[in-house]
């Protein structure tokens, strides 16, 4: 696994669009924290990632704005509430906290994106192709996106998958050896 950080360059229409698609999923991601509070303090039991998802259709009709937003974002945005709900269970976090609007913003798109390597753009559901400073070419697989918001610029993290070589150091001639090998006492 390997990701790659570019400089998102989006125009004004998908500028509007990635806030909106960042606003959704922290509305989304707070709303289910909230229905779960409501749910611990009447003692009933916390609901789980696969009921919190059985809610999203209802949530769209009730909040059409929802609509706008890839379903894939909404579903991460409550993937990572339960591992939140993980990370404190397992006493490794404290409890979630409701995201705010003026802290950095961001949403993953797991699937259904294009990477175009050779012109420095990406396409994302429901926004289209969007240019990013290419520096550098993307290796491997993609498997998923970020899109975050910091300092007023928007970023795009590529993750990959790619099979890499053993790495061999050749820093003593008579004894090549693989790195991460024990190297011992030569001679005393």
């Amino acid at each position: 696994m390997q990701a790659f950080q570019f400089e998102g360059m989006p125009n004004g229409e998908q500028l509007r669009h990635l806030r909106q698609f960042a606003g959704s999923c922290r509305f989304v991601c707070n709303k289910a924290l909230a229905l779960n509070r409501e749910r611990y303090e009447k003692k009933e039991q916390r609901l789980g990632y696969a009921k919190l998802c059985a809610l999203l259709p209802h949530w769209k009709l009730e909040h059409p704005f929802l609509s706008d937003v890839p379903a894939q974002a909404l579903q991460q945005a409550l993937k990572n509430l339960e591992r939140a709900y993980a990370n404190f269970f397992q006493k490794r976090a404290g409890f979630p906290k409701f995201k705010k609007k003026g802290q950095p913003q961001s949403f993953r798109i797991p699937q259904g994106f294009e990477v175009d390597n050779q012109n420095g753009r990406i396409k994302l559901p429901k926004l289209g192709w969007m240019r990013y400073r290419k520096s550098r070419d993307i290796l491997g697989e993609p498997s998923n996106v970020t899109v975050s918001q910091s300092c007023g610029k928007w970023y795009a993290s590529v993750q990959t998958e790619r099979r890499c070589k053993p790495v061999v150091s050749g820093t003593h001639r008579r004894h090549p050896r693989l790195a991460g090998e024990p190297v011992g006492i030569l001679s005393l």
